[in-house]
């Protein structure tokens, strides 16, 4: 088998029975389940929710994003093997322990194969919540250049980069453009402060105000939860960004649940401890891969500046990657998933194939 053969690079053209288009993001392409598929499933495999609950099929591909750009290898790598597989286990691995320790629910109710996730609909808040505990990346970089006004909290003077802040700063940013909120410009992530949020809760898909501390509560103790059990590792959980939604539980009432993906190297920064203590920073996440791309173009403006986006774009397009640097990042996410989670994380010869036949022979949703 040739290493290619084993990414999962395009993930929205599986034979899974929907009504709907496939909604296909950065990463995951999600596929809604026919009416009569839900109502089956839920009942053959006796899932806690209502029994008109929508439900969806989440597949993670191997792509590997960047400055909002997807990039691509030499040898026609067209993503990172064994990333998919990687980010998946570490999410079901930090979402079993909230559960464990009391916090929340996710949005999975069903884990067929590496790749896959058996979702129920929910309806996100349209926050992206973002907890820091050092101060590093666009933060430092904006607090160099002078600032001290972070979402509405105050930073004293005198910080280095890379430093551990005084305490865990909770810094959240729109997903998606919300219209007609004042203050609050019309763009993709724009920070925001917690009185926007909860002078307009309703805006950000708040049930009500009280959940408005309830979604910090669950940031603040699924951090807590992730960095103890990484600080076990020798590892420290420097910054991350969790997603946040409502389900109907069995009774059909609305809850709180964590959603996405939580304590990844896509969404959070990891580094390597005994290496801070010696004054250096090792990442164990994404950002390593960003730097590298910092480092590796002349004009690493075009990927910092917002406003060189067509050039940024074209970058991505026309620049195959060396192979040595997408397997370099493939064992950067095997190896912190493998720490997190204690088990090997297995290359699939064919990850497509697997999951056809899984959600053909088990689950009847491929005709």
């Amino acid at each position: 088998m040739s290493i290619s053969d084993s990414i999962l690079s395009v993930n929205n053209d599986l034979p899974i029975r929907t009504d709907l288009p496939v909604h296909s993001g950065k990463v995951r392409s999600v596929y809604w389940l026919t009416e009569s598929d839900s109502r089956r499933l839920i009942e053959q495999k006796a899932y806690p929710v209502p029994a008109d609950t929508p439900l969806a099929i989440m597949v993670i591909s191997d792509r590997i994003s960047a400055f909002d750009c997807i990039w691509h290898g030499e040898q026609n790598m067209q993503g990172v093997p064994g990333k998919g597989a990687a980010l998946n286990a570490i999410s079901n691995h930090w979402f079993g322990l909230f559960k464990q320790k009391g916090l929340a629910d996710s949005h999975i109710l069903d884990i067929p194969h590496p790749f896959i996730w058996i979702v129920q609909k929910a309806k996100p808040v349209m926050i992206e919540a973002i907890c820091r505990q050092y101060i590093t990346g666009s933060m430092w970089r904006a607090y160099e250049k002078g600032e001290r006004d972070f979402c509405g909290i105050k930073l004293e003077e005198g910080l280095s980069q890379d430093s551990k802040l005084s305490e865990l700063l909770m810094t959240p940013s729109t997903k998606g453009i919300l219209k007609g909120i004042p203050n609050v410009p019309e763009a993709d992530d724009v920070n925001i402060t917690r009185e926007n949020i909860t002078d307009n809760f309703a805006a950000f898909n708040f049930e009500n105000i009280e959940d408005v501390t309830l979604y910090e509560k669950l940031l603040k103790e699924g951090f807590a939860v992730i960095s103890e059990a990484l600080a076990e590792q020798e590892q420290i959980f420097v910054d991350t960004k969790f997603e946040f939604g409502y389900v109907k539980d069995l009774n059909g009432d609305n809850k709180l649940i964590y959603m996405d993906e939580v304590g990844t190297p896509d969404s959070s920064r990891i580094w390597d401890a005994q290496q801070y203590k010696n004054g250096k920073v090792v990442e164990n996440s994404k950002e390593s891969f960003r730097q590298l791309l910092l480092n590796h173009f002349p004009d690493p403006d075009i990927l910092l500046n917002k406003n060189r986006m067509p050039e940024r774009l074209a970058l991505a397009k026309d620049n195959a990657l060396p192979v040595e640097v997408l397997m370099e990042v493939s064992k950067t996410y095997l190896d912190i998933a493998e720490k997190i989670t204690g088990a090997k994380i297995e290359l699939s010869d064919n990850p497509k194939a697997e999951i056809i036949e899984i959600l053909k022979d088990q689950y009847q949703l491929v005709d």
